[in-house]
């Protein structure tokens, strides 16, 4: 499945808060079964879910091993927080796990967001100015050490002293995927360095709005908006009719708060076809990548619907003839 270009790809996004590795191998192998195109894991240590002593299994070596017992889909880390490694530390990291994937990977960056482990771990936490500008900085040297032969980088965060990785990644160009949406100054990084971008799908509207910012970024670079994909991460509820959504909503409900922040990443509570609908509104932005949010404990039901209605729907959709992009509408390439 190509990076670039048109191709609609489907994808799970699964939270590693398991007991045991086997629960997010399961989840993986079946994903692989059903024709998703895309699996990633989240870098946290110690997240709020579950409280400050629930599980949570380490995201880079559970990936590696991930990739070591699946043979077809993309995997990622989505995404990681350069304030737990040093950046050639991890991109060191990823080329091994290119290499343990037959050339698979796809590699997330982010400025890092609320995690418990700062503080009981003792990790700094730095303000989030610093925090972009060691992403910013994180990109660059990853991809030098990636590409080049030896590195020579002086940053304020990173530095790099006739730096040699060896062996190269397996892909002559690892897909970078830079996830937020901050309008100011993150998706200024994801114009100069991304490959990808992803962020949570929100509203359309509220989506619209930052590939506008997004667009324009782009203009100040040279770069063409085009030339980045657009990814979602969704959630959603889905049940063969209504009347059984509305009961697995208010199962749901049972769970979290009527205020949880966790509500607003999902899309639908419906049916496939109610999912599909509201898909195709991202779709109709210039959304390729449709990253489904799956956490602990799994909704089989619904990774299973989507796989075999939604996903093949929205695939087959036409292209969007054009797409917002912060300067008027856009022709898709």
């Amino acid at each position: 499945m190509p990076v670039h270009g048109e191709a609609v790809r489907f994808g799970v996004h699964s939270g590693q808060q398991n007991h045991t590795f086997g629960e997010s191998l399961e989840l993986w192998q079946r994903a692989e079964a059903l024709g998703y195109q895309w699996a990633s894991v989240f870098d946290h240590f110690r997240p709020p879910l579950g409280g400050p002593g629930g599980p949570c299994l380490d995201g880079m070596t559970l990936l590696a091993a991930l990739a070591a017992r699946t043979s077809r889909i993309r995997c990622a880390l989505l995404v990681s927080a350069p304030t737990w490694r040093h950046p050639a530390v991890a991109a060191v990291m990823a080329a091994t796990i290119d290499h343990i994937s037959g050339g698979r990977l796809e590699f997330g960056l982010g400025a890092a967001g609320p995690d418990l482990g700062y503080t009981q771990y003792g990790i700094p936490f730095p303000p989030a100015g610093a925090r972009m500008d060691l992403l910013d900085e994180a990109c660059r040297v990853t991809r030098a050490l990636w590409t080049e032969e030896v590195s020579d980088f002086s940053g304020r965060y990173v530095q790099l002293s006739s730096a040699h990785l060896a062996p190269k990644p397996v892909q002559p160009r690892i897909p970078l995927v830079i996830g937020g949406d901050g309008e100011r100054r993150l998706l200024r990084i994801v114009a100069e360095h991304a490959d990808i971008w992803n962020t949570l799908a929100g509203t359309p509207e509220s989506y619209r709005r930052k590939c506008e910012a997004l667009a324009r970024h782009c203009a100040a670079v040279g770069r063409a908006p085009e030339e980045i994909r657009r990814s979602v991460t969704f959630r959603a509820v889905l049940a063969e009719d209504e009347r059984e959504a509305r009961a697995r909503k208010a199962e749901l409900l049972r769970r979290l708060p009527a205020d949880s922040p966790l509500l607003d990443e999902y899309v639908t509570f419906g049916t496939p076809e109610q999912c599909v609908a509201d898909l195709l509104r991202f779709r109709e932005l210039g959304v390729t990548d449709f990253v489904l949010g799956v956490r602990p404990p799994i909704d089989w039901q619904t990774v299973e619907l989507v796989a075999r209605h939604v996903m093949p729907a929205v695939a087959s959709s036409p292209p969007p003839e054009r797409y917002a992009s912060g300067t008027g509408a856009v022709t898709a390439q």
